[in-house]
């Protein structure tokens, strides 16, 4: 195992390159071993230097970074971190580079100087970290399979459960990070246009990055899928994302029916929109009918939720180690002893489908 994980940067901006540069140095298991002014020179630095990752600017001259992006995909496949503008448009290209095989992305405007730079840099440090990991587990199985031993299989359980129980589910509240927008368009269009019950999603991403993947998956599911909106009816059949910057719960109208509210409370949470403060708000009105699902994403956001779940009788599913981009989210449920199914992604839409079509 190499002793540095090895990061190549393509940026226009001097600035960015230089800022960049610095805040991946300043960890010493982290080394840039080389910078590109545009799309063309980073792909023949990607050839040359086989880095183990890359920081990928959107709009530069003489080749793009999607062009880029392709290119390298389709030659040289590195795990590739956009650097994006928090703009509707850099939404968008964000959202096509992980759909062209990013993994992750930074706004372009968190990298510049600010008062928060401490954090700026351990967050983009401990992606690098986190990616390069998960990369580094993933090159291992595919020598072990080269070699013809079978690892442990994909599909595992916990606890004693290999299904869930149809208790008649009324609600599923999924937590999702780091590889959601390219998770999220297999699994919700292989959702049954039939099902009964409304679907809560945190994704944490920024304002307007939300609005671009509902939109997107609206046009690819089955299911309606909409950005949240504060105060709209709760339905049956229709997935709520939570929009970024801000948290997603659920309230009474105080004759029956369930909306949507959406807040900036509480403030002192480490991500908005949190999944902890989703899942507990759904648990809070659905109790062990709400269906809780954790799956790729760094930390472990969710976890108090799931708690708080199980703790009312309720059922949870997470997605499994080799196929998560990062397994930081669903390790915390696993590891607590509190996911009754680890399943890999491609599994979790048949799962959900079969328990709560059968369970009504």
């Amino acid at each position: 195992m190499k002793d540095k994980t090895s990061v190549l940067i393509i940026d226009d901006s001097a600035f960015m390159r230089k800022s960049l540069s610095l805040m991946l140095e300043s960890d010493p298991s982290i080394s840039v071993v080389g910078t590109a002014r545009n799309g063309l020179e980073g792909y023949e630095q990607t050839i040359k230097l086989k880095p183990d990752i890359i920081t990928l600017d959107i709009e530069m001259p003489v080749m793009d970074g999607l062009t880029a992006l392709k290119k390298i995909m389709a030659n040289c496949p590195t795990s590739v971190i956009m650097v994006s503008s928090l703009t509707s448009e850099g939404a968008d290209a964000t959202l096509k580079a992980l759909e062209l095989g990013a993994v992750d992305f930074i706004p372009k405007e968190m990298s510049y100087v600010s008062v928060n730079i401490s954090q700026i840099r351990n967050d983009l440090i401990f992606k690098v970290k986190e990616i390069a990991k998960q990369k580094q587990l993933t090159e291992r199985l595919n020598r072990i399979r080269t070699i013809n031993y079978k690892p442990q299989t994909v599909l595992r359980t916990t606890n004693v459960l290999k299904d869930l129980p149809m208790i008649g589910y009324r609600a599923i509240s999924l937590g999702i990070s780091t590889g959601g927008p390219f998770t999220l368009q297999r699994i919700l269009p292989m959702l049954s246009k039939n099902l009964p019950v409304p679907i809560f999603i945190v994704q944490h991403m920024p304002p307007k990055f939300t609005k671009s993947l509902a939109d997107r998956l609206n046009g690819l599911c089955q299911l309606e899928v909409k950005e949240a909106e504060s105060g709209e009816s709760v339905r049956p059949g229709v997935i709520y994302i939570a929009p970024g910057g801000m948290h997603m719960k659920i309230k009474s109208n105080g004759i029956n029916n369930l909306l949507v509210n959406i807040t900036k409370e509480p403030s002192d949470t480490l991500h908005r929109p949190s999944v902890d403060v989703m899942m507990n708000s759904v648990n809070e009105f659905y109790g062990k009918y709400n269906l809780g699902v954790i799956m790729t994403g760094m930390g472990k956001d969710g976890l108090e939720g799931i708690k708080n779940l199980k703790s009312l009788g309720g059922y949870s599913i997470a997605q499994n180690e080799e196929t998560s981009v990062v397994y930081g989210m669903p390790k915390a449920i696993v590891d607590a002893g509190l996911a009754d199914v680890v399943l890999p992604a491609e599994k979790i839409s048949e799962l959900i489908n079969r328990v709560v079509l059968n369970g009504k």
